[in-house]
Parts: structure tokens; C-alpha cells; sequence
């Protein structure tokens, strides 16, 4: 999972050097934490959270394959 979130910001953010993501696991889920460069914030979201839905959206459907659940969370 994490190396799905991270291929997925890397290619919508214009630093995709700086992109971020770490995996806390647990018994039945896990939270990703995705931390991008302070100015492709507002790219990772989207227009009215947009873009944010939609990864949250794949990552839950890859995440059922899985039985498992993950969380997404945007660290600044």
C-alpha cells in the first residue's frame, strides 16, 4: 500500500523528491501518512478534495483485496 500512495503522489506533484510516506501497521489496519513539499499540498488535494477522494478511493478498493483497512492522513 505504501508503494502504491507513493507512486500515485509522485507523479501528480512537481517535487516528487520530496514526497514522503510512511506505514504505521496494525492488527486490522494500518494509517499511511503522505507528506509532500509545503506547495504541491493543494495538488495532492484537488478542487474541493477531489484528488484526495479518489486516492482514498483506490487505496480502500486495493486495501479490500487485502482484508484490511487503511487509512490516509496528509501530514504539513
Amino acid at each position: 500500500m505504501k508503494d502504491l500512495i507513493a507512486c500515485i503522489a509522485k507523479a501528480i506533484v512537481d517535487n516528487p523528491e520530496e514526497v514522503v510516506v510512511t506505514e504505521i501497521m496494525g492488527t486490522q489496519s494500518s494509517v499511511i501518512e503522505l507528506k509532500v513539499a509545503k506547495e504541491d499540498i493543494g495538488k495532492i488535494i484537488g478542487k474541493q478534495g477531489r484528488t484526495i477522494v479518489a486516492i482514498r478511493t483506490i487505496l480502500s478498493g486495493a486495501s479490500m483485496k487485502l482484508k484490511k483497512r487503511c487509512v490516509l492522513d496528509i501530514l504539513e
